[in-house]
């Protein structure tokens, strides 16, 4: 079983998971991953392999953590529900509202579910267009590559904090709280590695990270 591999009962995904980039090096990049995920090396795993694109490895690494929290949302979504989580929320001090800036132009508040659902399909719309994630080995990506890669991890680690602060003792009930741990892990390492995420928004598990990085 992979480093990321959940039982079978838990391979309900929140919405359908992506495949890495078709180009052969989205491929290559991603047995890269799997192999030194393998290893259990989270630092060695995050960093850019000698001699890769920048763009490329982002590229692939976001799909990967678009699966990961997919997959352990997914088995959440009988717990979280517009009852129980109002808000989309991180603990008392940190609620997110959602807006997209083409549909949603100004922050609403919404449900944690309403907020995931929305952020997975936001996600997907920049992953399936290729003027953003080009699928073709060699086609440029665009000069604001990076930001788009930016604002999805911010907003992956959002549902990584509501789910800590909401959902713990659930994840652990279902037994996946090693599982939970170590997919945050991988996320914080490569996250940290490539500043995608702004020290202020780690705020809501700033103690979990601050031992993850050894700060």
């Amino acid at each position: 079983m992979s480093l990321f591999g959940l039982g079978s009962r838990n391979q309900k995904t929140f919405r359908p998971k992506k495949s890495a980039p078709s180009g052969s090096k989205g491929a290559q990049l991603k047995k890269h991953i799997d192999a030194t995920l393998g290893s259990g090396n989270l630092r060695e795993a995050v960093r850019l392999p000698p001699g890769e694109d920048l763009h490329e490895w982002l590229a692939v690494n976001t799909v990967d953590f678009f699966n990961q929290v997919n997959i352990l949302y997914g088995t959440l979504t009988e717990f979280c529900t517009p009852s129980s989580c109002p808000t989309m929320s991180a603990g008392p001090k940190y609620e997110y509202r959602w807006a997209d800036g083409v549909n949603i132009k100004k922050p609403i508040e919404v449900s944690a579910p309403k907020y995931v659902d929305y952020l997975m399909g936001w996600i997907e719309t920049q992953l399936d267009d290729e003027s953003i994630f080009p699928q073709n080995l060699g086609a440029p990506f665009p000069s604001n590559f990076q930001d788009v890669v930016k604002t999805i991890f911010k907003r992956l680690f959002r549902v990584y904090a509501h789910i800590y602060h909401s959902h713990f003792q659930k994840i652990i009930s279902l037994k996946e709280e090693a599982h939970m741990n170590t997919c945050f892990k991988h996320f914080v390492l490569f996250t940290w590695e490539f500043r995608l995420i702004d020290k202020a928004e780690l705020a809501p598990l700033y103690e979990l990270v601050e031992s993850i990085l050894q700060l």
